[in-house]
């Protein structure tokens, strides 16, 4: 059996939907969603649900039991410290990972290990942490080390249609590895259904090329028909912005500290291979995903 958690997540999602193609009959699917009602119906006719946040030691417990793999993905809450978002929520899964002898996990984690800037990178560093908390249950661990997914991009679908205009924090000429969440879904699948592999280790997931804000401007301009351009905001600036978003303090510096490490080389340490590459380019999914979402009116995006 496999646990999949954040089922109705980006990632989550297309995960599901490939495990329900391709696992083999024997193979049980038990997913962990808050609100199952978020599932469509054709999805819950064929996976067992347990409802509730698996940030919750009851609801790992129960979902836990008799498995045999995890998906693991934490959906950051901006209410908490990184430390809490990440670890703490985790805390309540390695007990329950431990107690019911689960044999693999595959967690969704963050480019950066054994860079110079790794240990300053506010969310990427809480995301590391929580990878050496789920390794030290002793369970087989693979964390997909992901860089920016294209799908952040989305946040910025009406920006892009009304000014012409996304943002970020990134230096404009720093290209950098981008991935979509399909491609990292697929990896985590091929993982969660072969299960021979031992030990722990990191799954680089890197797209196919690197790309600076300025390159996706290009393409974008290009895709859509439209002109796009980048603007870097000060580091400064989107501090304060996310505390007007609401964000805890000390979660925003975390926002800012990982923005400071990737513009000082965070995502700059992994060498793509056939192995970490990844298929999906940047200009198909500007064909099939941002494209539909700036060209259609009224398209809302939540932060």
């Amino acid at each position: 059996m496999i646990v999949i958690t954040a089922p109705t997540g980006n990632i989550g999602s297309h995960l599901l939907s490939l495990l329900l193609e391709s696992a083999p009959a024997h193979e049980e699917l038990r997913v962990v969603v808050r609100d199952p009602a978020r599932l469509p119906d054709a999805v819950r006719d064929r996976v067992e649900v347990i409802t509730g946040s698996h940030g919750d030691a009851e609801v790992v417990d129960r979902a836990f039991e008799g498995a045999d793999a995890v998906f693991w993905l934490v959906p950051p809450d901006a209410s908490l410290t990184p430390e809490d978002a990440y670890c703490g929520f985790t805390r309540p899964a390695a007990k329950a990972l431990t107690a019911h002898g689960i044999g693999h996990v595959v967690g969704v984690s963050a480019l950066g290990r054994g860079t110079p800037v790794a240990h300053r990178a506010g969310l990427v560093t809480a995301s590391l942490a929580m990878d050496d908390l789920i390794a030290g249950t002793g369970v087989a661990y693979r964390a997909l080390a992901c860089p920016s997914f294209f799908e952040n991009l989305l946040e910025d679908a009406d920006t892009i249609r009304e000014t012409g205009v996304f943002t970020d924090a990134i230096e404009a000429d720093l290209k950098a590895p981008r991935a979509a969440v399909a491609d990292i879904a697929a990896v985590a699948a091929d993982l969660l259904l072969n299960r021979s592999w031992t030990g722990n280790d990191s799954v680089p997931v890197l797209g196919p090329e690197d790309l600076s804000p300025d390159d996706l401007a290009r393409i974008m301009t290009r895709q859509l028909g439209r002109p796009v351009r980048y603007e870097r905001q000060p580091l400064d600036e989107l501090y304060t912005d996310l505390l007007g978003y609401r964000l805890n303090e000390a979660f925003a510096q975390g926002v800012v500290d990982m923005k400071k490490a990737k513009n000082e080389g965070l995502d700059a340490g992994t060498t793509r291979t056939p192995a970490t590459g990844s298929p999906t380019t940047f200009q198909q999914w500007c064909a099939r995903t941002l494209g539909p979402a700036v060209l259609s009116e009224g398209t809302r995006h939540a932060r």
